[in-house]
């Protein structure tokens, strides 16, 4: 299991932190953000695959802001992703 965390930008949420297994996603959890919200998109993703959460949360916009805390995810996963590639 691979531990990534990721600093956010332009959202409530200060840092996502998760855990990649190969492609799939686990232990998704936000620092800072609408509590609520934040939990329950990080129970939805749980292991599910870097592509699919890219796919359906990618460019996700919280009002006006350009992003969002899904959008931000999106790139965490991906980023995560492609560090755990440079880890092995």
């Amino acid at each position: 299991m691979f531990h990534y965390e990721y600093k956010t930008s332009g959202t409530c949420s200060q840092l996502i932190k998760l855990d990649l297994d190969d492609d799939k996603v686990h232990n998704v959890s936000f620092v800072g953000g609408c509590n609520g919200n934040l939990k329950s998109i990080s129970k939805l993703v749980d292991g599910q695959t870097v592509d699919y959460i890219e796919g359906m949360l990618s460019g996700v916009q919280c009002g006006l802001k350009g992003t969002s805390c899904g959008d931000q995810l999106a790139k965490a996963v991906r980023a995560a992703y492609e560090a755990e590639k440079q880890a092995v």
